[in-house]
């Protein structure tokens, strides 16, 4: 598969896109022992051997897929901070470098992706791609007729509008949601602005996956199918 070298470098974890532009710049890498130094130039990823600083870069590992059920309580990152020691990472098996697709916030329960795959992450995440995601919603409030026309027609958070999301009423204080951004906290924003506390939330479906039955802090891994279709 041809992919950009300085992608190649981020994906395996040598240094961010702009710090390998930075290596690649000053002629720290080699491709089949040619020293590269163009921005922009593509590899086969699984035929071209990669070094950096004399040291090869072994093959793309084998990718991982999984699904969590994320409990409450926990942070969606790789590393705990000085605040925050519960990471999502914790919850799964670590013989592989995987790291989480997308954000959840603490309190936010359901379904994430966590996977060693930077094409996946970037297909699921990137505005360009429109990735549907739906969440339940309990609300401290009655969600009325016109709050729910304010927030399908797009609110205005941080001096943008949001694109469009639709919303299915399921009590006076339970809905669904189907947005295609992933802003910060943003179900919690857009409930906010029609004057909406979110209690709990929990996301259901990402594209075409489901959450399904799985139950709170377990995981299981994903189906060829449901990669195939995530990345379709």
């Amino acid at each position: 598969m041809l992919i950009r070298l300085n992608k190649f470098l981020a994906e395996k974890g040598i240094a961010s896109r702009r710090k390998s532009d930075e290596l690649i710049a000053n002629g720290k890498t080699k491709v089949n022992r040619k020293i590269v130094t163009k921005l922009g130039v593509k590899i086969d990823s699984e035929k071209d051997r990669v070094e950096v600083d004399k040291k090869f870069l072994a093959e793309q590992p084998k990718p991982i897929y999984f699904l969590l059920n994320k409990p409450a309580g926990f942070i969606t990152s790789n590393s705990p901070t000085a605040t925050e020691k519960k990471i999502v990472i914790d919850l799964l098996p670590r013989e592989e470098r995987i790291f989480p697709v997308g954000r959840l916030d603490k309190n936010t329960t359901g379904l994430l992706i966590l996977t060693n795959d930077g094409v996946l992450a970037y297909r699921l995440t990137h505005p360009k791609f429109e990735c549907e995601k739906e969440y339940e919603a309990e609300l401290a409030e009655n969600l009325t007729a016109e709050r729910v026309r304010k927030i399908e027609a797009g609110v205005k958070l941080e001096r943008q509008t949001t694109k469009p999301v639709r919303v299915k009423i399921l009590g006076e204080r339970k809905a669904k949601v189907i947005l295609t951004e992933g802003k910060n906290r943003q179900v919690r924003k857009i409930f906010g602005k029609v004057g909406c506390e979110v209690v709990s939330l929990k996301r259901i479906r990402v594209k075409n996956l489901k959450l399904g039955n799985l139950r709170i802090g377990e995981f299981r891994n994903l189906t060829e199918k449901e990669v195939a279709d995530l990345l379709g």
